[in-house]
């Protein structure tokens, strides 16, 4: 195979592919580009999913008419000029490529005045090149359009999701750089309807209530550890308040947004005991910590960060949000018990990790006759059956039995709906509104009815009957949680394989025996009881023999 030197546009278009991934990646650019220039103010417009066009202007300090066009060449950049200054970086972008990567794949223009000039520049720039310069008005600041991206990159195009998947993916990097710069006031436009308008008043908790909810942003509990060498400070939520997903731990270094596993393992460690499994946090914390003990080179669109201290970085957030919770009260865990109906007194069973395993394979196919004997950690059924001991887990078993109520229904188009006698209010963040507009013919399907009450809050006037004893704007949320989260599962089968789960009885919750016996009585006509519908097994076995084994009771 012959080498050879590719064509420099052919370089700028693979330099852009690493950059810019899709709209979301422009606004990012774009807005750290205006928070480091000093901007209180930003804006950012979508059309079409950002395809057609993202704008993002602001009240910084502006680009002067000197450099404007220098500003377009690859590694060119006003954020560091040594080689000493690349291992201590304090500003959110660095690189240098940036707008020259947003400009190798769309259409750019430019109106940006500095405070030093006495008019603004104006550019038009096409693949990359400087297509008219001139002299216009505008106040300080800067505005950058970008129009029909990747239109020249068709390979990249069709990897797009659709217009309100995008703008969702637009409205999660400006809520996280609402609530890492609550000073700053941010507004989202997406096809001209305003998503988020925050105040800009310095209060994370007022970003929060804008982003997620009022509700959610007055439970939440400050965190401060402002003695620390590691100083960690922001929101996190009290063990009560949880989701069924991570998408709500948000973390800024030295306030800018990154994705970290390991802050969440360190953040999630602190919440160990509190949370049923399953269940995440809400966390919005600012680690700041010395510029020069972070990498923030490791990835081209800085979207990730390393530590110079992990094991110091870790254990500083686990034990800031430790002691936040600690200093709140919460309930109690009560003692597990086992009850059966041929006992009148109530006995403990604890299970120790260093117990022998001795799990039998389920005899196929189909399910026995149970005899249910009790319940164990308020979590398994215990049941007796012709082969042995069977340990059924309450909520998989109850979650297929109501996922196959729900596609009953659904192959009969007769969704049992249940009508809310008081039209219960919803405030939707800017990434669960786009989810919802995107699918809301489809959940209308299924029962719920949802009408518009002014900006982001909506009236919900009816859920499908499955849901209905449930708290029922938590199951909306987990349901547009779950249809954002499976791309591969049909969405028919993501609605009912959420709302099953969201209805079925919880591990930890005490059943009476005549409920645990029509819940098994339940799973034995299932057509597929031995899985839910996500296909955990929702029982073990453990056979006659393995136990007489055990017990030494085989010859």
């Amino acid at each position: 195979m012959t080498i050879r030197v590719l064509a420099p546009e052919l370089v700028s278009k693979i330099a852009a592919g690493e950059v810019i991934e899709r709209p979301a990646s422009v606004a990012k650019e774009l807005i750290e580009n205006s928070l480091d220039a000093g901007a209180s103010q930003i804006s950012v417009e979508t059309q079409g999913g950002g395809v057609d066009l993202v704008r993002v202007a602001d009240n910084g300090g502006g680009i002067p008419a000197s450099e404007v066009e220098l500003a377009f060449r690859r590694h060119a950049t006003s954020k560091i000029s040594s080689l000493e200054e690349l291992g201590s970086i304090r500003s959110l972008g660095f690189r240098g490529e940036a707008l020259p990567c947003i400009a190798a794949v769309a259409e750019v223009e430019v109106l940006t005045k500095a405070e030093s000039d006495a008019v603004g520049s104006y550019l038009y720039l096409r693949q990359g090149e400087l297509a008219r310069r001139e002299s216009r008005a505008r106040p300080r600041g800067c505005t950058v359009t970008v129009r029909r991206l990747f239109r020249q990159v068709p390979a990249r195009l069709k990897f797009l999701k659709s217009g309100n998947t995008e703008n969702s993916h637009v409205a999660t990097v400006v809520s996280q750089y609402a609530m890492a710069y609550p000073e700053v006031g941010f507004r989202l436009l997406l096809d001209g309807h305003v998503s988020l308008h925050t105040p800009g008043n310095g209060l994370l908790r007022d970003v929060m209530s804008q982003t997620y909810g009022l509700d959610v942003a007055q439970a939440m509990l400050d965190v401060e550890n402002s003695e620390a060498a590691i100083r960690v400070s922001g929101l996190v939520s009290p063990p009560a308040l949880a989701r069924s997903n991570r998408r709500y731990l948000s973390f800024f270094i030295n306030r800018r947004w990154a994705r970290s596993p390991l802050l969440v393992r360190a953040a999630e460690e602190a919440y160990h005991g509190l949370l049923m499994e399953g269940r995440h946090p809400l966390v919005a914390l600012n680690v700041s910590l010395p510029p020069e003990e972070i990498d923030v080179n490791v990835h081209p669109a800085k979207t990730e960060v390393r530590f110079s201290r992990e094991q110091a970085v870790f254990s500083s957030v686990t034990e800031a949000v430790k002691g936040t919770l600690h200093r709140t009260p919460v309930a109690t865990t009560k003692a597990v018990s086992f009850s059966a109906s041929s006992y009148r007194e109530q006995s403990t069973w604890t299970v120790t990790e260093t117990e022998a395993a001795f799990v039998a394979p389920l005899p196929a196919p189909g399910l026995p006759a149970l005899r249910v004997m009790g319940q164990l950690a308020s979590t398994y059924i215990i049941g007796e059956g012709p082969e042995g001991l069977y340990l059924v887990d309450q909520h998989a078993a109850h979650e297929r039995v109501l996922y196959e109520e729900i596609q009953a229904q659904w192959s009969r188009h007769k969704i049992e709906v249940q009508g809310l006698l008081q039209a219960t209010t919803v405030e939707f963040s800017p990434r669960e509104e786009q989810i919802w507009e995107a699918n809301k013919e489809k959940l209308a399907q299924f029962g719920f009815a949802v009408e518009p009450f002014g900006g982001r809050s909506y009236l919900l006037r009816s859920v499908p009957a499955t849901v209905a004893g449930t708290n029922i704007v938590e199951a909306l949320r987990t349901l547009l949680e779950a249809i954002a989260g499976m791309e591969t599962t049909p969405l028919e089968e993501k609605i009912m394989q959420s709302l099953a789960c969201h209805a079925a009885i919880r591990a930890g919750q005490r059943l009476s025996n005549v409920e645990m016996a029509e819940l098994i009585q339940q799973l034995e006509r299932a057509k597929q009881p031995r899985t839910c519908p996500h296909g955990r097994p929702t029982m073990i076995h453990l056979s006659s023999r393995q136990l007489e084994k055990e017990f030494g009771r085989t010859g």
